[in-house]
Parts: structure tokens; sequence; C-alpha cells
């Protein structure tokens, strides 16, 4: 056993100054499973650089830079913002004029849509969050189990129903309906994850701030609030992403003036009666990663902490 640790010594896949040094063998496995987990990405970015017509050029082409001399000339493309461009306007029919796309007003629907309904759905949920971990009642367990079973069900079993609720009271093809519903979607997860977050906390801290005579409002905005950023931080990306990318509700419940990106992304499959573009389509996908990467990088500080909640016992 001990010749095995020596050898995972040696090639630098084990440390022998303890879990927290990180070895040169271990640092370069994971830079290779992360490089081999985002090469899809990367390549969907590339494309939406390429020109048409090296989109599916024999051999691909590969890298818009030879990398010093390092890329052969054949597997070099010369990268291009016309793509971009098209995104918002471009010729719809053989012959015709650019027209305007409407894509920027699928982008704001769906950074506004989302972020909405994240944001209401994190308010509600603390609070209620709050309320399970700090007032239990009597069947408490059932109660947050009722509510998991609303993310239980694929949307596909539960759609035809909404469907129908949203012709009679006339919410289809609304931004308060499907702001309505992403919410309550999303509540589930916010009040398990926040949950987690305000069962980690110490009540001595509370208890000594009541017997002060803080009011029970000033003790959760005061001194409980302050300790769970991190929670809410990483319970509004993990929801952001969920709602960013949801199509099937988008698909059904939303209108021309509501809809989002993943919807209209069927627009951009066909264009002009060519056939597929996916330099077109990539250059969407791409514009529809970077507000999740901006707010993911920003907050990125708190997401292990939310991924990992729960795992330590302090």
């Amino acid at each position: 056993m001990s010749g095995a640790t020596s050898f995972l010594e040696k090639i630098g896949l084990k440390s022998s100054g303890g879990v927290d040094t990180a070895s040169w063998g271990r640092t370069l496995v994971v830079a290779v499973v992360s490089f081999i987990y985002f090469l899809p990405v990367l390549m969907i970015i590339f494309t939406a650089f390429k020109p048409q017509d090296a989109a599916l050029s024999v051999p691909p082409t590969l890298s818009p830079t030879s990398l010093f001399g390092l890329i052969p000339d054949q597997f070099v493309f010369t990268p291009t913002l016309e793509n971009f461009a098209s995104v918002f306007s471009r010729v719809m029919t053989a012959g015709g004029q650019p027209e305007n796309t409407g894509f920027d007003r699928f982008f704001f629907n769906s950074i506004f849509i989302s972020s909405v309904s994240v944001l209401l759905a994190l308010v509600i949920g603390t609070l209620a969050s709050y309320g399970f971990s700090r007032y239990p009642l009597k069947g408490n367990d059932t109660y947050l189990f009722i509510i998991l079973t609303t993310r239980m069900l694929p949307a596909i079993v539960v759609i035809i129903p909404v469907i129908l609720m949203f012709r009679v009271v006339g919410l289809s093809g609304s931004y308060i309906g499907i702001i309505m519903l992403y919410t309550a979607f999303n509540l589930a997860f916010t009040i398990w994850m926040m949950k987690s977050f305000f069962d980690e906390l110490s009540t001595d801290v509370e208890d000594a701030a009541r017997i002060d005579g803080s009011s029970e409002p000033k003790v959760f905005f005061k001194i409980c609030l302050p300790q769970v950023v991190a929670g809410l931080a990483a319970t509004f990306v993990f929801g952001l992403i969920l709602t960013w990318n949801e199509f099937l509700f988008a698909l059904l419940l939303t209108g021309v003036d509501t809809r989002t990106v993943p919807v209209a992304m069927n627009q951009a499959v066909s264009s002009g009666g060519r056939g597929t573009d996916w330099t077109l389509l990539a250059s969407i996908e791409t514009l529809f990663l970077v507000p999740v990467f901006l707010v993911t990088f920003f907050l990125q500080g708190h997401l292990l902490r939310g991924a990992t909640c729960g795992a330590v016992k302090r």
C-alpha cells in the first residue's frame, strides 16, 4: 500500500503535504478533464466566428489562429463578426432586403422574465425557508416533501392543465403569466436550498438579540440574512440557469411579444431557404451564453459553498 502511495506521489497525483496542497499531477488531470468538458462549447464559439462556407468544410477549420505556426494553415479560418450582425438583421428570403429579426426583443424577454421570476422566488422562498427552519410546524417534513413534489413531475406531464388554466384566466402570452409560472416552479428549489443554509446557522446569537429586545424582523434582516448571502447568491445562479434554459413552457405559453431566446432559435435553423445556417445558430448560442456566464463569473465565490452546503458538519 505504501509503495502505491509513493508511486502516486512521484507522478504528482498525490501530495505528501496533505489534502490542502494541490499537486501538479492532480492539477493537470483536472485541467485536461475541464478542457474535454468545455471543448463542445469552444467549438460553438469558434463556429460563431467562422464564415458560413467554413462551418462544414473538409478538412475542418479548428482555430482562428495558427498559434505561431503550430496549426497548419488548412485548419485555420479567418474570423468574422458578420454572423453576430445577422442575429439581429438578416435577409429572410432569397433576393430580399435585410429585415429586423426581433432578437433584441427576445434577449430582453429572456433577461427580464428570468431575472424577475428568480428574484420573486428568492424573496418568497427565503421567507418561507426561514419559517420552516426556525418555526417548524407539526409534520414539517411532510410539508417540505409536498413542496418538493412540485419539481418531481416533468414539465410535459403538467403542461396540459397549465395551458387550460392560462386560457381560462387570460394569461397566455403575457409576462405576468410566464413569470408567475417560473416563480412557482423555482420556489421548491429555493425553499429547500435556503432552508439548508438557515439550518447551519447557530441560534445563540439570535436568542441573545431577542433577549436584548430585537424584534423578529430585525433578527431576520440584521442577523440571519447577512450570514446566508452565499446561499442567496448560489440559489440565484442555479435558479437563473434553470429558468434561462427552459423551453417547453416558453414555447407553449408565450406570445410573439413575450417569446424567449430558446423558442426564437428555431427561426435561425433555416436561413433564406438554404438549409441550416450553423454559423448563425452558433452566434445566437454564443450570445445566449454571455449573460449567465457573467452572472456566474461575478458570483463564483459563492457557488462552491452553495453546491457543498451541508456536506461538512460544523
